[in-house]
């Protein structure tokens, strides 16, 4: 009598099930990327919800930080794959061997990091700021334009108690009256610009040499691997910025897309038109130019890391300056995007 092949068939079909299985969830697991983010109030925020994964087809996992510096570690460690960062953070990062890549510009900081000194705290100048309590998260951009803005003045740096401290931890301490003036960013600018007054900006250090932004910084070695989703990435999030520097005067208060910049910053939507007109937003056109992202180590974008870092170094922050930050800097990502 001959053996039925029906038990065999069912074996052979449910392994090749299996294995279909396993492949398939494997290709899952590499489709999914944990992203970065902070709490500025910038367009692409209203991707966020769903649209970035509709671009992209993948899954991604948002992880807000309280500054570049918290991002940085989380790509080190590996959690992180992708995320926005500034420009000190990531030349301090760089300067120490981490292999990044900055692939897009997501804003000129310009106005938007802000000297506020609290009201009564008698400070009403930079040199005021002697023998005074300045809060600032240490290693961001709102440090440096700090320490940028003290050099300029003839402030000594080590006459004033520069505080570490992160976005919320100043609220809170200004709140309690425990700092005299804090170098920051919104949605807790707008807080405490309530019992305070703007001394300076960033923009100010910037029409002095000294410019900052935020990027998004890729890890070199996923970005590889990733491409496709980078270059979507990219595409979507340079549409929303078209989208706000066409349309800005309709993104008003109980619109869709402040509604979505609230929810993922935590901020007021009263507070986030004047937050947004504080950042300027170079076209991929104006990232792509010597000014920004090209130029190898003389462009902007290279320019800026440098000077951060060694800014950080003269400080005892980091031991080396590279002699090319331009390495650091890929534009290839966004030139696929354009096409």
């Amino acid at each position: 009598m001959k053996k039925s092949v029906l038990p065999v068939l069912s074996k052979t079909l449910a392994g090749l099930l299996v294995a279909v299985g396993m492949v398939s969830a494997f290709a899952q697991a590499k489709k999914e990327v944990t992203f970065g983010h902070q709490d500025m109030q910038l367009p692409w925020r209203i991707l966020m919800d769903s649209e970035l994964e509709k671009a992209t087809g993948y899954k991604i996992n948002y992880r807000m930080f309280g500054g570049g510096g918290e991002v940085i570690k989380a790509m080190s460690s590996g959690d992180v794959q992708i995320g926005e960062i500034g420009s000190s953070p990531l030349a301090t990062a760089t300067s120490q061997g981490q292999d990044l890549r900055l692939v897009y510009i997501m804003d000129d900081i310009a106005a938007s990091d802000q000297l506020i000194s609290r009201n009564g705290a008698s400070v009403n100048s930079w040199k005021d700021l002697v023998g005074k309590k300045v809060g600032t998260p240490f290693a961001s951009t709102a440090h440096y334009s700090l320490m940028v803005g003290m050099r300029l003045e003839g402030v000594d740096a080590k006459s004033v108690n520069v505080m570490n401290l992160t976005p919320p931890a100043i609220a809170a301490a200004w709140e309690r009256g425990d700092i005299d003036a804090a170098f920051i960013w919104d949605p807790v600018l707008s807080k405490i610009k309530r019992n305070g007054k703007k001394l300076a900006d960033s923009g100010d250090m910037g029409k002095k040499g000294y410019p900052t932004f935020d990027g998004l910084v890729v890890d070199a070695k996923w970005a590889a691997q990733n491409r496709d989703f980078i270059v979507a990435a990219i595409k979507a999030i340079s549409k929303a910025d078209a989208d706000y520097r066409a349309n800005a005067a309709k993104w008003t208060v109980g619109s869709p897309q402040l509604k979505a910049i609230a929810k993922w910053t935590k901020a007021d939507e009263k507070d986030i038109p004047d937050a947004m007109k504080a950042f300027a937003l170079p076209t991929p056109a104006e990232q792509l130019s010597n000014a920004w992202l090209g130029g190898g180590a003389a462009g902007g974008a290279a320019k800026t890391l440098e000077n951060s870092a060694k800014l950080w170094k003269e400080i005892g922050r980091i031991t080396d300056v590279k002699s090319d930050y331009g390495v650091f800097i890929d534009t290839s990502y966004l030139r696929d995007a354009m096409k």
